[in-house]
């Protein structure tokens, strides 16, 4: 039986692990820790498939018809 990839279904969207220049770059100029963005947790069928640890923080970008494209952060734990 061939293992299913989940990130190639039309459904969900792409997720990518930042790098630490990334996450510094990104949220320089907030007015919060990134450290309180909204959670994934580590065994989510998404951050399993692309090796996501706790502490890492996701970018997660999203097609809209509305908003065309939209970007959105996730930290992950346990």
């Amino acid at each position: 039986m061939s293992e299913f990839d989940i990130q190639k279904h039309m459904l969900v969207p792409k997720h990518e692990i930042m790098t630490e220049d990334e996450i510094l770059t990104e949220f320089a100029d907030v007015d919060y820790n990134f450290k309180n963005l909204p959670k994934i947790k580590v065994d989510d069928p998404v951050a399993d498939s692309i090796g996501a640890r706790p502490g890492d923080v996701l970018r997660i970008t999203r097609e809209s018809q509305t908003a065309g494209v939209f970007v959105t952060y996730r930290i992950v734990e346990q």
